[in-house]
């Protein structure tokens, strides 16, 4: 029997993919993004889904809908939206900001008191690594009977060609867990992306949807080294706003062909919001590379139905599917499913 999961916020479905691959049937998934559900339902059709609110739905109902009686559940999984911890919007405000999202973590902790899984798997930026919301779910967690561990990892030691800071709370009912050690080999760019065609002629929407820039813009494009960013420019292509700032030096940079991506954004088809040009087309990389950089299949459907900035933001917010693999094969493995390979045995894969 395989081990059943579902999964709280699940977004246009990263998660789901590396559960999945680590051999869990995800039964059910939940978030109130329309955007987001569209394509969660078209890549994965075989999982019921709620488009709404979590602090809104009854965690009994949903587990009645599933099957599920309390303390059946194998895994609890979800990413609680993160903007109100996020590095930029904190850097001046202590380590959150007044956001009514930051609730949300504590609404996990509600489902799995509700649900009583045999473990649990929550995802989120480092910033909520200091703030007294992750303390106060790991206390009600362990007061529930579960072992805690939280860690900040990055998703480039777990195979994912992108440099991606992530807190990563694990929980086992009864038990403890540990993460699993970092790979020893890490995905480039160019492992990732190099084998597609040209934009324009892939026949993917989300490889060859285009770039409008201004003469200005290209230039500053073109002007771009190999590997370098705006503050190699001179001051004639550099941006006003960019001249009084020491910070954000990586707008308008390149990425390294042999080195991981830099975090991929919901900005990151936008040259002006970080190192996201190509590392030697002048051009900003598309949505397809993208999504292959996040770690996604190639074929991954991502709606364009509001636009290219919109899909963007979807991919940005993403779980890398082969980081969460990772982590969930380790607690796919304590939790008893001879079926499942070792940690070691997760592909590093080239598309």
């Amino acid at each position: 029997m395989s081990l059943r999961a579902l999964e709280l916020f699940c977004g246009v479905g990263g998660m789901t993919v590396g559960l999945k691959s680590a051999g869990f049937e995800v039964l059910g998934a939940i978030d109130n993004d329309p955007l987001a559900v569209v394509g969660y339902r078209r890549n994965h059709p075989e999982v019921a889904m709620w488009e709404a609110d979590i602090t809104t739905l009854d965690p009994l109902d949903v587990a009645a809908h599933l099957a599920v009686r309390p303390g059946e559940l194998d895994l609890l999984a979800g990413c609680p939206p993160c903007q109100g911890f996020s590095a930029v919007r904190t850097r001046r405000q202590g380590t959150s900001v007044p956001d009514g999202r930051n609730r949300l973590v504590s609404h996990f902790g509600r489902w799995a008191k509700a649900l009583r899984p045999r473990a649990l798997i929550m995802e989120n930026v480092p910033g909520l690594a200091h703030d007294i919301r992750l303390r106060r779910l790991a206390r009600k967690l362990e007061s529930l009977g579960y072992g805690v561990t939280y860690s900040i990892c990055d998703a480039a030691d777990y195979g994912v060609p992108q440099r991606r800071a992530r807190l990563v709370l694990l929980a086992l009912l009864d038990d403890d867990i540990s993460f699993v050690p970092v790979s020893a080999k890490r995905r480039t760019v160019r492992q990732a992306i190099t084998h597609l065609p040209l934009p324009g002629e892939s026949q993917d929407p989300l490889h060859d949807h285009g770039e409008r820039r201004s003469k200005k813009v290209r230039e500053r494009i073109a002007a771009v080294p190999p590997e370098g960013s705006l503050r190699l420019m001179g001051d004639e292509l550099q941006l006003d706003c960019h001249k009084r700032t020491n910070g954000f030096f990586d707008v308008y940079g390149r990425m390294a062909w042999d080195e991981p991506a830099p975090t991929i954004t919901g900005g990151c088809i936008n040259p002006s919001r970080g190192r996201f040009l190509h590392p030697e087309e002048n051009r900003a990389i598309t949505l397809r590379e993208a999504t292959l950089l996040q770690s996604f299949p190639q074929d991954y459907f991502i709606p364009l139905a509001r636009g290219k900035y919109r899909a963007a933001e979807l991919i940005g917010n993403a779980l890398p599917p082969i980081f969460v693999q990772h982590h969930a094969q380790q607690l796919a493995h304590v939790l008893g499913n001879p079926d499942i390979p070792s940690h070691a045995d997760v592909g590093i894969r080239d598309a």
